[in-house]
């Protein structure tokens, strides 16, 4: 006999960006794993899965959820469920060690972050469905803990590194502690939970500062509306030997104001674009996490057009030809370099082949030298505005704040209010708006093909 369906429930309201927060157990947000790695995609989903399951219930012997409303909620978008698959690994070969004490207790757990996990694909017309479970050692202290932080997944979602996502869940937990300080503990032990690594031994605390601590403090500045976090360094001599760090109250900005444009989404399909030109999974999410990502995305586009050059000598190594493009800036716009200028990375030893030529139709290739000519205009309106004097500057300045800062999105906005012309995110805006005050008229195809001829583009 046929089963009834059941009649299909009113649908339900989704939960504001207030309401859509995580009850994250203290224990579980400066996590030092013992065996296997974190990154910053596998904390997205390990919040947005312990979301749904307090949501659902501690008495739940498992989980279950669309599998979209799961990718809806880390904040990432792709097609790709090998790269999902790849971090829920992560997380079941991730050890973690859970100690607590009482007055006539104490106790150590050594723990997977997650137990088993399916993902099912029911047919067509039918949602794929991800279930998932928690090792019983530790499941009730995560779905219902008894001392816990409020982590919201809106802000959690716009952290673009590891670092960022810990601190904001520090800041979090320790923004409402009488004294706003976080624990205090030595440099090898935040350099494992920084950075979700549990094989650090030992630590140059001058490089973790500079490429970690110090991206991270800044990351929080730019995103986090409710608190700043300020790094404390206790030394033994001349030497840092421990560091903390101070939380610092915000004027708080309503999260239904920010606009869905400006919300981070970790977008796994340029992620896979990088691994396809053969870099390493967790190296590919370490450059997204720490490039600008229009910037990633335009020196990607560069990649694929030098790939694709019927005229150019063959790469033997795409993945080192990106990292230098990115590193000297030869993508400020999808363009070719100028032909004998090839970066040295180009020539380095590895026998990845290169795609098959496909040659440029006439409108590409007039669409790359304007380009071209755009960014030039762009170079020389930011050496014209190094020349100037002062007042000046500032004359320009005021004037380009009347005319387009309220048409710009917020986070450039504010990128422009807090650093002005030295910000990386709004530079580009405001020296590309100085060019088109500066030389107003377009420029005609015989203006774009001489300049072409003049800087000797290749592929023309």
């Amino acid at each position: 006999m046929a089963e009834e369906e059941a009649p299909p429930s009113a649908p339900r309201q989704p939960p504001t960006a207030e309401e859509q927060s995580v009850a994250k157990a203290n224990e579980a947000i400066a996590i030092r794993p013992k065996r296997g790695r974190l990154t910053l995609l596998s904390r997205r989903i390990y919040n947005a899965l312990l979301y749904h399951s307090q949501r659902q219930g501690v008495d739940e012997p498992v989980y279950k959820l669309a599998l979209s409303e799961l990718i809806g909620d880390a904040r990432f978008n792709s097609n790709n469920t090998e790269l999902l698959k790849a971090h829920l690994r992560d997380m079941q070969a991730t050890t973690i060690e859970w100690s607590t004490s009482g007055p006539a207790l104490k106790r150590w757990v050594s723990s997977q972050l997650l137990g088993t996990v399916t993902i099912e694909e029911q047919g067509r017309g039918r949602p794929c469905m991800v279930t998932w479970r928690y090792p019983e050692e530790i499941k009730e202290r995560l779905v219902r803990p008894h001392q816990y932080t409020r982590v919201l997944l809106e802000i959690s979602g716009q952290m673009r590194s590891y670092s960022a996502a810990v601190l904001y869940e520090i800041g979090a937990r320790y923004l409402t502690s009488p004294g706003r300080l976080s624990m205090r503990e030595d440099v090898v032990w935040w350099a494992a939970v920084l950075t979700g690594r549990s094989d650090i031994k030992e630590v140059d605390y001058r490089f973790l500062k500079r490429d970690v601590i110090s991206k991270a403090l800044a990351e929080i500045e730019a995103l986090c509306e409710d608190f700043s976090i300020e790094l404390i360094e206790h030394k033994r001599g001349r030497k840092i030997e421990e560091i903390q760090f101070r939380v610092i109250p915000k004027v708080q900005q309503r999260l239904g104001d920010i606009p869905n444009a400006e919300r981070n989404v970790f977008d796994l399909a340029l992620v896979g674009r990088l691994i396809a030109l053969g870099i390493k999974q967790e190296e590919a999410q370490d450059l997204y996490a720490t490039t600008d990502e229009a910037q990633l995305r335009a020196t990607l586009d560069h990649v694929d057009q030098r790939l694709r050059s019927p005229t150019m000598p063959e790469l033997k190594s795409p993945a080192a030809y990106l990292k230098d493009a990115l590193k000297k800036g030869y993508a400020a716009v999808k363009s070719l370099p100028p032909a004998g200028t090839l970066p040295p990375a180009a020539t380095a030893s590895t026998n990845t082949p290169a795609p098959p030529a496909i040659p440029l139709s006439p409108s590409d290739r007039m669409q790359r030298i304007r380009e071209l000519w755009e960014n030039d205009r762009m170079a020389q309106a930011r050496a014209m505005f190094g020349e100037m004097q002062p007042p000046a500057q500032g004359e320009l300045r005021t004037q380009f704040e009347a005319q387009r800062l309220e048409q710009l999105a917020p986070p450039i906005a504010r990128a422009w209010r807090r650093d002005g012309p030295a910000s990386r995110v709004a530079a580009s805006t405001f020296y590309k708006w100085v060019a088109q005050i500066t030389w107003p008229e377009e420029p005609s195809d015989r203006v774009l093909l001489d300049f072409a001829l003049q800087r000797g583009v290749a592929g023309i």
